[in-house]
């Protein structure tokens, strides 16, 4: 039988809620790896609403979890539902819906707050020993929810102008973190907390690089599972 995988959205559109390639790439990954998913979200209020081709805020509002059901194509359920006693691992895709949605880090950065929901799903797993996947800006939930941890965001330095959020790293280590400098088709394991991370839209590259460093992740979450 496939390994159970819980999946947790943090909205849709890389400027408020989960980014749309990050997540279908971690599904069909999973989906390649004969996984069983189920996609999560917390029901909760965006932060704030973006009109992606302006690239600016609305005045609109939107729930987390309605749009999250965009991408799950409908078959999602409340974050606060989810048991990890039911699921082998969880993964938490990118997108600034994770900064903005899942914890504070788009206001408050190292000082921010993780939602409660996700905090404990987080605690749960790791304290189940059952591997947690995180991609892009998602890594400083773990950064915050477990300190000591290792994660990777990329590089710790803008190299070539590819890694423009490069001061991430910083804030990482600032939380009493090790951040591992990674490439972007590559992810780091923390065997330790069974943490696998990959920097994805973290770094300026091509679609087909984002997609098959996630495709590491979530096969050293697999393997771990």
């Amino acid at each position: 039988m496939g390994k159970r995988v819980a999946v947790v959205l943090a909205g849709c559109g890389v400027f408020d809620g989960s980014e749309i390639h990050e997540a279908s790439a971690a599904l069909v990954h999973l989906s390649r790896g004969g996984a069983e998913v189920k996609i999560f979200a917390p029901n909760i209020e965006q932060r704030d609403v973006v009109n992606h081709l302006k690239g600016s805020p609305t005045e609109e509002k939107r729930n987390v979890l309605a749009e999250s059901a965009r991408l799950a194509r409908g078959n999602i359920q409340d974050l606060a539902e989810l048991k990890a006693s039911e699921f082998d691992a969880v993964i938490f895709p990118g997108g600034f819906g994770v900064a903005k949605n899942l914890c504070s880090w788009a206001v408050d950065g190292k000082n921010c707050t993780v939602n409660e929901h996700v905090s404990a799903t987080l605690q749960a797993f790791h304290s189940a020993k059952k591997p947690i996947g995180l991609c892009c800006i998602s890594p400083v939930l773990a950064a915050k929810v477990f300190p000591g941890c290792e994660v990777t965001v990329g590089q710790d330095k803008n190299v070539d102008g590819r890694f423009p959020d490069a001061e991430t790293a910083s804030a990482i280590a600032e939380l009493g973190c090790k951040h591992i400098c990674k490439n972007v088709n590559e992810s780091h394991v923390d065997e330790a907390n069974k943490i696998v991370t990959t920097c994805a839209f973290m770094c300026k590259a091509p679609l087909h690089e984002i997609f098959d460093g996630i495709g590491t992740m979530v096969q050293e979450v697999l393997k771990l599972a």
